[in-house]
């Protein structure tokens, strides 16, 4: 498992991206697609709610996070710490 993971926030377009980078930038691919598994306030069943891929080996996850904040040049990133 990998100690970071860059998070990138879109509105509804995860998927889309990180195929464009996965077709674009060598030792990259998508991985794991998680849907919705039932309707909720903003979308149904079977909607993307966020992607993992990797760019360039580097690992990523896509989250369709809603429109409430405009993309930017802000990156976010998450740690994985073992605990007993």
């Amino acid at each position: 498992m990998a100690k970071n993971t860059i998070c990138l926030w879109y509105d509804k377009d995860a998927e889309a991206a990180a195929r464009f980078y996965a077709e674009t930038f060598p030792d990259s691919v998508v991985g794991a697609v998680h849907r919705a598994p039932s309707d909720y306030p903003s979308g149904k069943a079977g909607d993307v709610l966020a992607v993992e891929f990797t760019v360039a080996g580097v690992p990523c996850l896509g989250l369709n996070g809603g429109p409430m904040f405009k993309h930017n040049g802000i990156v976010g990133s998450s740690s994985t710490a073992l605990t007993k």
